[in-house]
């Protein structure tokens, strides 16, 4: 895709799934990549290998790859996170804010700690995230792109998941807001809000034939999508082919979104 061959993307909780994916999808495009995990190194390093591969395959001398270990619910580590990927790239042009977490529990069950510990990954961590990389831009003067990757939850309520559902309820007013404001700087910041997706976070339907089934018959495509899907429309998004695209959510859900139970007229016949 037109303009990511040569930029440098640093890509928040990529040690795994969704992350993973995007990592990869744009070192095939030819970006340098530094790639973010919190504890778990093995898996981040099975995303540097995929990398290293997809590198070795890019013609385009000097593209980089980087892992950077660090918690974004922490401003230290961001700090230190991004001081690591400027030094190492000399810059930043692409920020995919990924890194999530979802704590299941009633409601009237959630704890105070809880709440504020999805809040501050998902929510908090994105914006100290954007923050930073549009001082470097701005600092730079030159153009970027944001990325959030939210969910369906940012407008569908998910019962037994409040704290996710209300940090992707502030995601998508996190990405709108910050391409309004910026938008005459040259930053772009959209976002993505996947459907049901086939990623390790899901491991307890995905691998569970029955709950699978129950899942996939509210999609009206009537399948789980891909973490390889959701890179591609993140691609697209960081691209050039997308340069007239600023404040959106595109969600990728197999038309989940869409009201399923609305199939059938029910309601007017």
């Amino acid at each position: 895709m037109k303009g990511i061959r040569g930029k440098s993307a640093f890509v928040t909780g990529s040690g795994s799934g969704i992350g993973q994916a995007i990592a990869a999808r744009l070192a095939t495009e030819g970006a340098n990549i530094a790639i973010n995990y919190r504890k778990n190194l093995a898996e981040a390093e099975k995303t540097h290998e995929l990398v290293h591969g997809y590198m070795n395959e890019i013609e385009n001398a000097g593209v980089k790859h980087l892992l950077v270990q660090g918690d974004v619910s922490q401003e230290e580590d961001i700090l230190r996170m991004f001081d690591a990927v400027i030094r190492e790239f000399g810059g930043i042009d692409i920020l995919i804010n990924n890194a999530g977490i979802q704590t299941p529990a009633d409601s009237h069950d959630v704890t105070t700690e809880s709440f504020d510990r999805v809040l501050d990954v998902n929510l908090r961590g994105a914006f100290i995230c954007a923050r930073e990389a549009i001082k470097h831009l701005l600092a730079a003067n030159k153009p970027g792109v944001i990325i959030n990757v939210s969910s369906v939850h940012q407008i569908i309520p998910k019962p037994r998941f409040l704290s996710y559902s209300v940090s992707k309820g502030g995601m998508q007013n996190l990405t709108r807001s910050l391409a309004l404001e910026y938008a005459g700087r040259g930053i772009r910041v959209n976002g993505i809000g996947p459907g049901a997706t086939i990623t390790p976070i899901n491991r307890a339907w995905v691998d569970d034939p029955d709950k699978r089934a129950m899942v996939e018959s509210h999609i009206p495509m009537g399948r789980a999508g891909t973490s390889e899907e959701m890179a591609a429309v993140t691609a697209f998004l960081c691209s050039d082919e997308a340069a007239y695209i600023t404040g959106q959510t595109l969600f990728v859900d197999g038309g989940l979104t869409l009201y399923p139970d609305f199939r059938t007229a029910w309601s007017s016949e």
